[in-house]
């Protein structure tokens, strides 16, 4: 059913949420998981906007992310996905989450959902709404 799935994860209570259903579903499909976390930073505090292995910053770089990142890689070997990969990504998270998702070709991306009010949804809008103009695979939006 799915190949390739990219789960959104920023260690929230709906991240972990999408994190669990994600992790399910790979295991019964046997896809390949390409876990995301995206750290949202605004004006010239970020280190250039963009998509990158782990591997590639160094421990002072990634602090909260990187241990992030590996949370979810341990929970998801655990859960007999197979070899899932770790990304971090600095800048607008639809942006980067959709430029993951058609890198790989995948054909499902996973987020949690926020509960938010009116005036909160109006002013930030909704990550899971914006994913639907920037993806070509379906979305599961996790609740948690």
């Amino acid at each position: 059913m799915y190949q390739r799935i990219v789960l959104a994860f920023d260690g929230s209570v709906e991240g972990r949420a999408a994190l669990a259903e994600g992790m399910a579903l790979a295991a019964l499909c046997d896809a390949k998981v390409h876990l995301l976390s995206v750290l949202e930073l605004t004006g010239s505090a970020g280190f250039g906007e963009g998509i990158h292995p782990i591997e590639d910053f160094d421990d002072d770089q990634l602090g909260y992310l990187r241990k992030l990142v590996d949370e979810g890689l341990e929970q998801l070997r655990a859960s007999d996905v197979h070899d899932p990969e770790g990304h971090v990504a600095f800048g607008d998270p639809v942006e980067h989450i959709a430029g993951l998702a058609k890198e790989i070709k995948a054909d499902l991306v996973v987020v949690g959902h926020r509960h938010q009010g009116l005036l909160a949804r109006w002013w930030q809008g909704s990550l899971s709404r914006a994913l639907l103009d920037e993806v070509d695979c379906s979305i599961l939006v996790a609740m948690n």
